[in-house]
């Protein structure tokens, strides 16, 4: 458990950085480059990263799983990384041909901001990420990225400085994203040999990337879909309005989704031994703490939004505070899904039903999208977002019944569910009382947090006395 801790740690650090760095580049972007800036940005950025997709196939959680299944062979290790990479390779250079075609055809009057988004799709060629998340070797991914951030974060102060600027933005995120797949590759010898894979087995892995890469492409329908349909049913504006929402709502779901990344391996490891027993304990342990920690930031954002908008994006984006409090339900629905997709579906090869729920997330995405968008704009694609998150957790749930206690992780999860609920109306009852609004955000999130970590403390004792006891011992031996 302690290299869990240690891996969840190395995560939760990186995480807390993605979480101070929207804190100072949003507000500046979004007042530099304005509302349509940001949306143009949002918009190049999800065409490049659909035809980022097509590079990667479903190697995140295909090569994450096949590595954590063989580590603790080394020549097999090497033989399967180096079969799946030259896989990865031939995908990525189809993708960059394909988008460089898109780029230089069809959308001339974005061509440039386009051209600049082909470096994020060909860093498709060198993102062997997976390969460290399968070794769960965390601390070398986690180490890389927050130097990289913190370059990126002094270039954007230093080269952006007027809406003229965005090329600069967007080649600034692009080459640190370059560099940041580049940089594993020093450490790559470490741990795999060279191994020359034959054809066949190359394509031998085929067919389980493209089982995989069936969720990812449902998943991105119902996640970046929005903005594509934002654009052609609305304005760069209402991409930008979104995009900044959504910049919000990345911080609570960045951490969540930290502890799905440092679990797969694990799990895909005890699935490989089948140590079912073990294996339900970390679920059960996870999916309480993923609840506590989706409960406090779901009701917590919703309820300090009317403060949190207007100083972090600034004048201009008041159409945000709606669409932050639409949105925040998804952060529930996301930390429940992503323990049973994480934990149990994809360790256990149960594909299909990982495959089902995430089609029918974008199908109803598509639907609520196409219906309400052309009336309701941005606030439209946010209804959509919490409907398809909603019935993919829903789907997930229904399908791993028999497999899982699901009505023992509801009944642990509902008394977060109302200390939530009560923090949210503790902050809608504070948030007059203050006439600053810098300090009534500080405020509130204090008193709001505390409260709510308060409370589920007391919780916690109250209901696991066994476990409060143990502490309590190891505690007095120490």
């Amino acid at each position: 458990m302690s290299s869990i801790r240690k891996n969840f740690l190395y995560n939760t650090a990186y995480q807390l950085l993605l979480i101070v760095l929207p804190l100072i580049t949003t507000p500046y972007v979004s007042r530099v480059l304005g509302a349509e800036g940001v949306g143009v940005y949002s918009y190049t950025y999800t065409v490049a990263n659909y035809f980022m997709l097509i590079a990667m196939l479903g190697v995140k959680n295909y090569g994450n799983r096949s590595i954590a299944a063989v580590r603790d062979d080394p020549d097999q290790l090497s033989r399967t990384f180096w079969e799946i990479y030259w896989l990865q390779l031939l995908c990525s250079l189809v993708a960059l041909v394909a988008y460089l075609t898109f780029a230089l055809l069809l959308e001339p009057q974005n061509r440039q901001i386009l051209l600049i988004q082909s470096i994020y799709v060909f860093t498709g060629m060198l993102d062997i990420s997976w390969l460290f998340f399968g070794l769960e070797k965390f601390k070398l991914t986690v180490v890389r990225n927050i130097a990289v951030k913190l370059l990126t974060l002094a270039a954007i102060f230093l080269l952006v400085r007027t809406e003229a600027d965005l090329w600069r933005y967007a080649l600034i995120l692009a080459l640190g994203t370059l560099i940041s797949q580049s940089y594993l590759w020093l450490y790559v010898r470490r741990f795999v040999a060279w191994s020359k894979p034959s054809l066949s087995r190359i394509l031998h892995h085929l067919p389980g990337e493209l089982v995989l890469f069936i969720p990812v492409v449902a998943v991105s329908l119902y996640k970046m879909m929005d903005k594509i349909m934002l654009r052609q049913m609305s304005s760069f504006v209402q991409v930008g309005f979104y995009e900044s929402s959504e910049k919000i709502l990345n911080i609570p779901t960045g951490i969540i989704t930290a502890l799905g990344t440092v679990m797969l391996p694990r799990m895909s490891n005890l699935a490989a031994k089948a140590k079912q027993s073990q294996s339900l304990q970390y679920i059960r342990t996870s999916m309480s703490f993923a609840m506590f920690l989706a409960c406090g930031m779901a009701f917590g954002i919703a309820g300090i939004a009317p403060i949190l908008v207007p100083v972090f994006l600034g004048e201009g984006y008041a159409y945000c505070i709606d669409l932050l409090q639409i949105l925040s339900p998804t952060v529930l629905f996301l930390a429940w899904a992503n323990v049973i997709r994480t934990q149990y579906l994809i360790p256990q090869h149960h594909d299909r039903s990982y495959i089902i729920s995430v089609i029918l997330g974008a199908l109803v995405n598509l639907v609520v999208n196409a219906l309400l968008i052309p009336r309701m704009a941005a606030n439209g694609a946010a209804i959509g977002t919490v409907c398809a998150e909603a019935a993919v957790c829903l789907c997930q749930t229904l399908m791993v019944r028999k497999d899982l206690p699901v009505g023992s992780y509801l009944k642990e999860a509902l008394p977060f569910l109302l200390l939530g609920l009560g923090m949210y109306s503790l902050l809608w009852v504070l948030t007059p009382l203050f006439s600053s609004p810098l300090v009534a955000l500080v405020a509130l999130i204090v008193i709001g947090g505390g409260a709510y970590t308060v409370a589920s403390g007391l919780y916690y004792i109250l209901s696991h006395p066994d476990v409060t006891k143990s502490l309590i011992r190891k505690l007095k031996r120490r």
